[in-house]
């Protein structure tokens, strides 16, 4: 599953609100702006706001999510952002908004303007539903329901296809060789634009130092020009990194073209390539490559994955800030390249990811979102999630422990699975084993119950006093990874008021490195300590003993 956390920004967000997200895109020159889209269509933007590219009417910085009260309802369909940066969203109901930078009138409102709020871009729009937005640096596309190509902003390379090199203040249909076709993807690089059409051809224009338009040569195009390299294969998806590009055929089958000076395109070395090469051939993984760093999978699986018969590619990802390259084959195996946080990795490397989101969030510089990231998922759950869900559920369960009067529901099969404990108690010459019902008097509930969690869900979210609890529990049950996630509890949540207490749990249940912990908390925060309650309550062999270690420590000397 995709994980928003995985971005730095959506840290800053509170598990309940993250799990209202549906749709989210982290953008900007450094990844420090986001917008997100919740289940009911309300659109929320947070970061620094560069050139007001949230949207939120001023030009104040923001980690607490603003609402944007003018999207509110309109389900959005496609979202991009440029370099200024601006941002373009299309709505299911074909509408084009826009906002942010505007010095090129990338906004397309026949101003350079800021847009410190959400416009409707309507120019040379009216009865056209917009069904997909791409922004270079500082230019937009726009694709419509009938296949049709707008384009404005900077045009100093010729990225809006005008046939000149003034920029365009309002959108203007992109039309040359692509007058009467019809249009189902479009791409942009920097200052390049890319189109791929229903019967599978590809068409570029713009700036073309690196050979990113593919069509051979390194001039620049003010009009669209067909990739004639790619003449006979059908091309369904394409993809523009900051100066290189990405196509995907029908069969599966991958090429790349342009800049290659971190190895963006896979191909083994650096040097730029102006027509598009075949890359991922079978031959080129398995010759000489290794498995990832990372990979999950044994050597053996590996590169027998690698020599068998070609694992057809289904998905290409790049986008224009970045120099980064990933795919996804039909089995979900994903692949990077390019500039991976500084390094160059010329060939594809298998990750350990399940999804190309992942390789932009860990590894591209900056870590922005390649694409408009869906949140929503289908009805199929994972197992660690259906045994997540159904933890202390009455309706599956086959046994209940009381603990303080209360049940909690759980599967004997679960518990045995995953704790040893468990695993010698459900054993016919225990008792426990014939009950349906079992009685726990040593711990409280919220220890025991979240004990029980953790089982389900390797979690564990208690207040540290709590921990002390059921690092008792993970004591006396030889839960060792329990037992670490306890103490880490208790190290995040440690005071003066209750430092001493922690100290005093650390000592009863053996926990060496705690209790180092919490000793050096003590004696650096000693005259507060020594006031409080807990200082006071301690019984006295403790109170000599700590009072003997601080001394040896220095902690009283004058």
């Amino acid at each position: 599953m995709v994980d928003v956390g995985k971005w730095p920004l959506f840290t800053l967000l509170g598990a309940q609100e993250v799990s209202r997200i549906r749709q989210a895109c982290v953008f900007g020159t450094s990844a420090n702006e986001a917008i997100y889209i919740t289940q009911d269509d309300e659109v929320f933007v947070f970061g620094l706001n560069c050139s007001n590219c949230l949207g939120t009417g001023d030009s104040q910085s923001t980690m607490v999510p603003k609402k944007l009260d003018f999207l509110r309802g309109k389900k959005v369909v496609s979202l991009s952002y440029g370099s200024g940066p601006h941002v373009l969203l299309a709505t299911e109901g074909g509408e084009l908004f826009a906002w942010g930078h505007n010095g090129y009138s990338q906004l397309g409102n026949g101003t350079t303007n800021q847009g410190v709020s959400p416009i409707l871009v309507s120019t040379n729009l009216q009865n056209k539903k917009i069904t997909q937005v791409a922004c270079g640096s500082h230019h937009s596309l726009a694709l419509t329901h009938d296949g049709e190509v707008f384009a404005w902003g900077y045009n100093n390379c010729g990225q809006v296809g005008s046939g000149a090199t003034a920029n365009q203040p309002t959108p203007r249909r992109v039309t040359n060789c692509l007058q009467s076709k019809v249009v189902m993807g479009i791409a942009c690089g920097q200052t390049s634009s890319m189109a791929v059409l229903d019967n599978g051809e590809v068409f570029g224009w713009g700036y073309n130092g690196n050979g990113q338009l593919g069509v051979g040569n390194n001039g620049n195009q003010l009009t669209p020009c067909r990739l004639a390299a790619l003449q006979g294969l059908c091309v369904l998806q394409i993809a523009s990194g900051y100066a290189h590009s990405l196509a995907l055929t029908d069969e599966g089958l991958l090429y790349a073209w342009g800049a290659n000076t971190y190895g963006q395109l896979g191909t083994g070395n650096k040097s730029n390539q102006l027509s598009p090469v075949h890359i991922m051939a079978e031959k080129e993984r398995g010759e000489g490559e290794k498995p990832a760093v990372g990979s999950k999978r044994t050597r053996e699986n590996t590169e027998e994955a690698w020599h068998r018969e070609t694992d057809r590619i289904v998905e290409i990802a790049a986008c224009h800030s970045t120099h980064t390259s990933a795919c996804k084959t039909q089995s979900g195996q994903v692949y990077m390249w390019g500039q991976c946080r500084g390094q160059s990795i010329v060939l594809p490397h298998l990750t350990h990811f399940s999804c190309t989101d992942d390789v932009f969030a860990c590894f591209a510089t900056p870590s922005v979102m390649w694409r408009l990231l869906s949140m929503e998922h289908d009805d199929f759950l994972t197992v660690a999630q259906s045994l997540r869900k159904e933890f202390d559920s009455p309706e599956t369960a086959d046994l209940k422990f009381s603990v303080d009067g209360k049940y909690i529901h759980v599967h004997k099969a679960v518990l045995k699975i995953r704790c040893e404990h468990f695993r010698s108690m459900f054993q016919s010459h225990w008792t426990e084993d014939m009950k349906e019902v079992i009685e726990i008097d040593q711990f409280s509930y919220p220890v025991y119950r979240s004990f029980l969690e953790f089982l389900y869900t390797d979690n564990v979210d208690l207040p540290p006093e709590d921990a002390i609890g059921l690092l008792d529990l993970a004591t006396s049950y030889c839960e060792n990874r329990l037992k670490r996630l306890c103490q880490h509890i208790i190290k995040r949540g440690i005071t003066v008021e209750n430092a001493f207490s922690l100290l005093s749990a650390a000592v009863r249940y053996d926990a060496e490195d705690l209790e180092e912990f919490c000793f050096k908390f003590c004696v650096n925060h000693l005259t507060e300590v020594t006031q409080t309650a807990a200082f006071w309550q301690i019984d006295g062999n403790m109170l000599k003993e700590f009072i003997c270690r601080a001394s040896r420590c220095g902690a009283f000397k004058n």
